[in-house]
């Protein structure tokens, strides 16, 4: 599969141990939770659908701890509606971000638990090609950039500001898409 991710944080995921590949999937699920939670919070029937994004991504921030529940937690993913799109497919701005942030945390739970960067990689890439999607309908915005950067701080060692930097990056994706609706409901 032809991905997004930069070829240098791709190589430091296949050179790296399971700790950094389980580091890196959870800082790119946290960037992309707000979508899942803030299009979907107050939804009928989705109450225990939230917990379980929820709690799957606050777990996901123990990366020497692998999860020892990630198969059948993507199992229960996979029974989520934005993962199985109508004959129509994904039309809506809502739909489209939720699916993307259900996507990014299906792949995320499977690298948490097999540590593998074949399984990191799709997480990136989910997250990068969301990005790159808000990017083209709110002008003047560079998401994709900026997790492209977020992406990279892998290389550097350091995670001591990667958790903060991730929800704050998130909370700034949620606003540019709550943005894009207000203004689609006004048209």
């Amino acid at each position: 599969m032809k991905t997004l991710v930069e070829e240098a944080v791709a190589e430091a995921l296949r050179g790296g141990d399971g700790g950094r590949i389980r580091l890196y999937v959870a800082a790119c699920t946290e960037r992309m939770a707000p979508l899942f939670v803030g299009l979907r919070a107050g939804t009928p029937g989705r109450e225990a659908d939230l917990d379980f994004y929820v709690e799957s991504v606050r777990d996901l921030w123990y990366p020497d701890r692998p999860l020892a529940d990630a198969a059948e937690r993507v199992r229960l993913l996979e029974r989520f509606p934005e993962l199985h799109p109508t004959e129509e497919g994904i039309t809506d701005v809502a739909d489209t971000y939720a699916f993307f942030a259900a996507l990014c945390l299906r792949y995320a739970l499977l690298a948490h638990g097999s540590g593998s960067a074949d399984d990191a990689l799709p997480c990136g890439h989910a997250a990068l090609t969301a990005m790159g999607m808000l990017d083209q309908n709110v002008p003047g915005a560079s998401f994709l950039g900026e997790e492209q950067r977020l992406q990279s701080l892998l290389l550097l060692g350091d995670a001591s500001g990667l958790w903060d930097a991730s929800v704050a990056a998130g909370r700034e994706r949620f606003r540019a898409v709550s943005g894009r609706l207000i203004r689609q409901a006004r048209t």
